[in-house]
């Protein structure tokens, strides 16, 4: 009969860690958080000191049962959930549910699921770390507060099912702004001037770009100034002027974080932030590889650290040596110190066993677990190897009193790119051997191109979490999550990696922005993170920010639910009439944003698209432009005759002509600028309004 027993979180650890221990060992999986706040209410004691009021999660009163049957027999209980605040949590929860007695319970953290980690783990017991713990209960406590106290007035003043939260408000707001930005954005026009030079001897051309002249650099802005160079150039003689050859080295990168995981995870094999985690679970939980059973081939998947152990490092520099030579190892030390407490307890995310190549166990592995462990299994290796050093060559080409620049390199020595190489880092353009003051070049031809300044990039996936991480807001744990919600309330729609947000998500912004500004403000966020850090340290008590952090939001909720009573979504009646009974059809709100409903429900339930006339006449046709959403939720601005009309624009079109090609001119910010770039007119709307005030 077991001795002891071993609680673990999932069904799948407790299945690989189970192989790894004999039959003194009874391990059960608790199968995540036992108890929790109730769902039907705050479940905070604002009168006693804000006091959680735990209840066992509905269902699992029969497996908390069979763990205490189990833990009653055994002599001694293990708590071997993760290794973070979130495992800490419950196994204290599990401690308590369980009635555990302090010495009879221990708690092990592992960073890895391998028999040694495991085994190692059991030499070194400790009691919970009620620090941990504390900073747990603190942030669940702070969002269940915000979630529970401005939830419900989204559903009074929007729409019910809508919700707040501490970290994804925040991280919609992020988006909302970019989108700003894009809206306000206007493109400027700039040019570039190319020589393709005929080098004597050499079959292929030399491609120089303009530079400037002896005074610097110069920007070419217009046509206009494009067209004066180049009759001024072309008639001069190209002469070379210097040649520099040089080396450059490109630095290994550090193993990954959750957050670079997450990233690459995206950029790389277009997977989602989800995705990544749910698959880097399984990885870390145990995989069935053929002769050595069930093991974690991952490090825990949830870190900050970039830290490596020096046994993974030293192990890692033999398989280096023996497979590609003493010359590709890492001569520095590459591990990065980190600022938080707990993730860098953890290592960064790794494989587990190095000589596990993704080749030798993918035939134990699902395509996309193959994809993505052989993503981390070359990162790994490639951040204990050699820099790449790559040979460039630059040259200054004169021409009359202007400069001309020609710039390349190539890979002398590859280093870590033999196994972790990305599109990026392809050879920048092809030199030509030999250059030197004395060669002869002939000019064959100069090209002149116009370009205009792009927008700011929407988010995607990959660019919020960077932007999260960069800010401080939220942890490993909580990125995922946080964009699961927001494009799951559909604030936020995904098309072709970008993140886009839909009108329920401004409206949802705009509520937050005017009403809680403190909640959605990224400083004040990022400060509470440190403060709960502080509280892992020990040295900020849990309930001192929860007391100074509630009183604030209660008075603002007040005042909001006062203040924005006039901005609730009243039904608007429209001159459409309903098909199936005459009624005058009303505008409605629903989680796609507006649409036509008939009065008479729920006797008639007819519903048609609403279509929004924002008063100006399609450029094309000559109908109404109206507001219209892209499938996923998009606002845009089309003709109400498509498809007849193709007419569309991102931006909100106005009344008001281009004074220089005719075109209308879309608002931007506070600005207006002409539909058509190749123009480039653009004005300031109040200096538009004067102008017209004044004619």
């Amino acid at each position: 009969m077991a001795k002891n027993l071993v609680i673990v979180e999932s069904p799948a650890k407790e299945k690989t860690i189970k192989k790894f221990l004999g039959t003194n060992y009874e391990v059960l999986a608790s199968q995540g958080h036992v108890r929790d706040l109730p769902k039907s209410q705050m479940g905070i004691d604002i009168e006693h000191d804000y006091e959680p009021k735990y209840i066992t999660i509905r269902g699992k009163g029969d497996l908390l049962a069979k763990l205490r049957k189990a833990a009653k027999k055994a002599e001694h209980v293990y708590l071997a959930t993760d290794p973070d605040r979130e495992g800490e949590a419950i196994s204290w929860h599990l401690s308590n549910a369980l009635k555990l007695e302090e010495k009879k319970a221990s708690r092990i953290t592992f960073n890895e699921i391998t028999k040694n980690a495991v085994k190692a783990s059991l030499k070194e017991p400790r009691q919970l770390d009620m620090d941990l713990v504390n900073a747990q209960q603190a942030r669940r406590v702070l969002d269940r507060m915000v979630g529970y106290s401005i939830s419900p007035l989204l559903w009074e003043k929007v729409k019910r099912g809508l919700s707040a939260g501490r970290v994804q408000s925040v991280a919609l707001r992020l988006i909302c702004d970019r989108e700003e930005e894009i809206n306000a954005f206007i493109a400027e026009e700039y040019w570039t001037l190319d020589a393709i030079l005929k080098v004597k001897g050499e079959r292929k051309p030399l491609i120089a770009r303009f530079y400037g002249d002896e005074n610097g650099k110069i920007e070419i802005k217009t046509k206009e100034q494009a067209d004066k160079i180049y009759h001024e150039v072309e008639g001069q003689e190209f002469l070379i002027e210097e040649v520099k050859v040089g080396e450059r080295s490109k630095k290994v990168p550090l193993p990954f974080t959750t957050s670079t995981l997450q990233q690459e995870a995206s950029k790389l094999l277009n997977f989602s932030t989800q995705k990544t985690m749910r698959l880097a679970q399984q990885l870390y939980e145990g995989i069935d590889i053929k002769g050595k059973g069930m093991i974690g081939i991952i490090t825990y998947l949830r870190t900050d650290s970039t830290r490596i152990s020096e046994e993974a490092d030293k192990t890692a520099r033999e398989y280096i040596k023996e497979t590609y030579g003493e010359n590709y190892i890492s001569k520095l030390e590459t591990n990065k110190k980190n600022s938080q407490k707990i993730q860098d307890a953890h290592e960064a995310i790794r494989p587990t066993d190095i000589t596990l190549t993704p080749t030798k166990i993918k035939e134990a592995l699902s395509k996309e677990q193959f994809r993505l462990y052989q993503l981390i299994w070359k990162r790994f290796v490639a951040s204990r190897m050699a820099n790449a050093i790559y040979e460039t060559t630059s040259v200054k080409i004169k021409a009359g009193v202007y400069q001309f620049t020609a710039a390349a390199s190539k890979v002398k020595f590859d280093g870590f790119l033999s196994v972790y190489s990305v599109e990026e880092e392809k050879e920048e353009g092809k030199m030509i051997n030999g250059l030197s003051k004395k060669s002869e070049l002939s000019l064959e031809n100069l090209e002149s191109k116009q370009h205009f300044t792009q927008p700011p990039a929407h988010y995607t996936e990959a660019a919020l979490v960077k932007a999260l991480e960069e800010l401080g807001i939220g942890r490993p744990s909580t990125y995922a999550p946080t964009i699961t919600t927001i494009l799951a309330r559909r604030y936020v729609v995904k098309e072709n990696k970008n993140l886009y947000v839909t009108e329920l998500g401004e409206a949802v912004n705009r509520i937050m922005m005017t009403a809680f500004p403190v909640i959605v403000d990224v400083s004040f966020t990022a400060n509470m993170e440190s403060l709960l850090d502080k509280v892992e340290e020990g040295s900020v008590d849990w309930k001192t920010i929860v007391r100074n952090f509630y009183p604030d939001l209660e008075v603002a909720v007040e005042n909001a639910e006062k203040e924005l009573e006039k901005i609730e979504i009243a039904d608007e009646v429209t001159e459409e009439l309903c098909d199936m009974c005459g009624r005058n059809m009303v505008v409605k709100y629903g989680p796609h944003g507006k649409f036509l409903a008939c009065p008479g429900f729920p006797e008639c339930r007819n519903t048609k698209p609403y279509l929004e006339k924002i008063g100006v006449a399609c450029p094309k046709c000559g109908r109404d432009i109206v507001l219209k959403k892209t499938k996923k939720g998009r606002k845009y601005y089309g003709c109400e005759d498509n498809p007849n009309c193709d007419f569309m624009s991102w931006q909100k079109p106005s009344k008001e002509k281009c004074p220089e090609c005719g075109g209308i001119l879309l608002e931007k910010g506070n600005k207006l600028a002409c539909i058509n770039e190749q123009c480039g007119y653009s004005t300031n709307k109040q200096n538009k309004m004067v102008q017209d005030v004044e004619k």
